[in-house]
């Protein structure tokens, strides 16, 4: 029986610490000496198979969807790993974004959660997008709008901005076509009929809707733009800029065909490496499950059984035994 659960959760964080040695490498160092393996150290001195901030926050959305929703639940998980560490790799963190420290600082204060993320144009960095993923189980069978709602919502704990919520809400409605086993191509063409509608009805101004025109396919006018699934490499970038991340990873996905090609083609992007394979991997893993994650990089996976034992409960929930 297909596990959704451990195709999210192994896909996003054997993705992210495939990338963690590489991070802030640049594209031409990258090309020169691709990553071809799971490998240690470099850009943070973490051993083989550590994952990132980006699976921590996302194993906590996760762990409070085995219970109740409950976004203050949700902000104090947040904290909990900020401070102390929780649902770290190794018992320490050592990477996290400028905008989600200073959300996290304000979940400290605010009555509701939901006001803690940046609302300006410079808080839209790719926080929320590397963490939303976990939410497909608790979301997939509502109404498009309670989806949008609940995208939102969650994105805005640390990433308020439409920008920000419309690349989570984009995301959420690929893979959630992924996951009922639509072609990855046909997946893009049912959400591109989607998504600017829920912008109309929720007032989301078309300056921002067309920030996304090669992922919806919009014609821009007396601008000759490429969908997506036609660009090139040249022009697809591995910066941690929410509009290029979400890009790169339907773009990563795209144009390679199992699991391994995908994610390593992510961070070989350069930049921002274990995000940008942190968000491609958790497509991968829902097209392709995590069956098809190669072996030798799921025995070096840090907290393997903790990450599977919260996948399978979560899994019990949403989809039964």
């Amino acid at each position: 029986m297909k596990n959704t659960s451990r195709d999210i959760l192994l896909g996003l964080t054997v993705g992210d610490a495939l990338g963690v040695p590489y991070e802030f490498l640049r594209r031409e160092r990258m090309d020169v000496y691709p990553a071809t393996d799971m490998t240690g150290y470099g850009a943070h001195h973490q051993p083989a198979g550590t994952w990132s901030d980006d699976s921590s926050l996302a194993l906590c959305l996760a762990e409070m969807l085995t219970g109740d929703y409950d976004l203050r639940n949700l902000a104090n998980r947040f904290i909990n790993w900020y401070d102390y560490a929780y649902w770290s790799a190794h018992g320490h963190v050592f990477d996290v974004g400028i905008a989600t420290s200073g959300a996290i600082h304000s979940l400290k204060s605010v009555t509701d959660p939901t006001l803690a993320g940046g609302r300006d144009e410079y808080s839209n960095g790719n926080g929320s997008l590397m963490r939303i993923l976990p939410l497909l189980p608790y979301i997939k069978d509502k109404g498009t709008q309670e989806r949008f709602e609940i995208v939102r919502a969650v994105s805005s704990l640390t990433h308020a901005h439409i920008r920000s919520v419309l690349a989570c809400f984009i995301y959420m409605e690929y893979a959630i076509e992924i996951a009922k086993g639509t072609d990855k191509l046909e997946a893009l063409s049912k959400i591109r009929k989607v998504i600017p509608d829920i912008c109309v009805k929720n007032n989301v101004n078309n300056t921002e809707l067309y920030k996304y025109h090669k992922v919806l396919a919009l014609k821009v006018e007396d601008y000759d733009v490429a969908p997506i699934e036609n660009e090139g490499r040249a022009n697809i970038s591995g910066s941690g800029y929410v509009l290029s991340t979400l890009e790169a990873a339907i773009w990563c996905l795209i144009t390679t065909a199992d699991y391994e090609s995908c994610v390593l083609t992510a961070v070989n992007l350069g930049e921002d490496t274990d995000t940008t394979a942190c968000v491609a991997g958790g497509l991968a893993g829902l097209l392709y499950g995590y069956q098809s994650i190669p072996k030798k990089w799921l025995e070096v996976l840090a907290r393997r059984a903790d990450i599977e034992a919260l996948a399978d409960k979560l899994q019990n929930k949403y989809y039964g035994r």
